[in-house]
């Protein structure tokens, strides 16, 4: 078997149980505590990931584990799984569905492995360099959209966007075909399955990157920072279904 089907098939199994554990807690009024940088987090998310160091740490004991909760483990190994526990917690903490737990696997510096599980909506997303891009086990897709006047452009945080690239945004949202708010992980999910056809972040953290490079790269699409690199370190991103990105980059690089 290929050694990058035997992680993703691990990574998906995880993600599902991680996922099951996260319902547990979902519209239960769990407590919100709030961190330094004023994010919320609820036992789901430290219970979830407490699940998926676990998993990893029994499966694969010389790999590495980079988590938002708990921070880096290094071990003498190349290979270093990022997670995000539930990405999207002010969703779910709402009772709103668009919410996710990120798992991703970096090999030798490069994001090879990617899985979204988003539960409350019964879709998971994986993909792993060179194997293909797959929503619930079905192959997944990036739209064939070609101009962005006829592109539905998606984000998370409207007053962040105006905030930090206010040229960029009012052009994309003037000359783009139709703007919505559905972010967090599930706008850049929607990109790969050819559901949007761009998704803007401009806050983002590697846990929050790390599973949507290898999906959007293997869904044909492009997951980068807003200079246009392929990266998850740069705290931004931008993803498009590839036909747009060279409209994209030269109107957020606009002066």
């Amino acid at each position: 078997m290929n050694p990058l089907q035997e992680f993703l098939d691990f990574a998906v199994d995880a993600a599902t149980q991680a996922g099951r554990m996260a319902l547990g807690h979902y519209h239960s009024g769990v407590n919100v505590e709030w961190k330094p940088d004023r994010s919320p987090v609820t036992i789901a998310d430290r219970v979830v990931e407490e699940l998926l160091r676990k998993r990893i740490e029994h499966r694969y004991p010389d790999h590495s584990i980079f988590g938002e909760e708990g921070g880096e483990v290094q071990r003498d190994s190349t290979r270093r799984w990022i997670i995000d526990p539930i990405d999207g917690t002010r969703a779910f903490i709402r009772g709103v569905p668009l919410w996710g737990i990120l798992l991703g696997l970096e090999i030798g510096g490069e994001m090879m492995i990617g899985v979204v599980s988003m539960p409350a909506l019964n879709e998971t997303i994986a993909a792993a360099k060179g194997l293909g891009c797959r929503l619930n086990g079905r192959p997944a897709q990036v739209s064939d959209v070609e101009h962005l006047d006829d592109a539905l452009v998606v984000y998370s945080d409207s007053l962040e966007l105006a905030r930090r690239r206010p040229g960029a945004w009012a052009k994309l949202q003037a000359r783009s075909h139709l703007q919505r708010g559905w972010g967090d992980c599930y706008g850049h999910v929607l990109v790969a399955t050819g559901r949007a056809d761009v998704m803007l972040d401009p806050v983002m953290s590697p846990w929050d990157c790390a599973p949507l490079l290898p999906i959007l790269r293997e869904a044909g699409g492009t997951f980068t920072d807003w200079d246009g690199q392929t990266t998850i370190y740069s705290g931004n991103a931008i993803s498009t279904n590839g036909k747009l990105f060279d409209e994209v980059m030269a109107t957020v690089k606009e002066q």
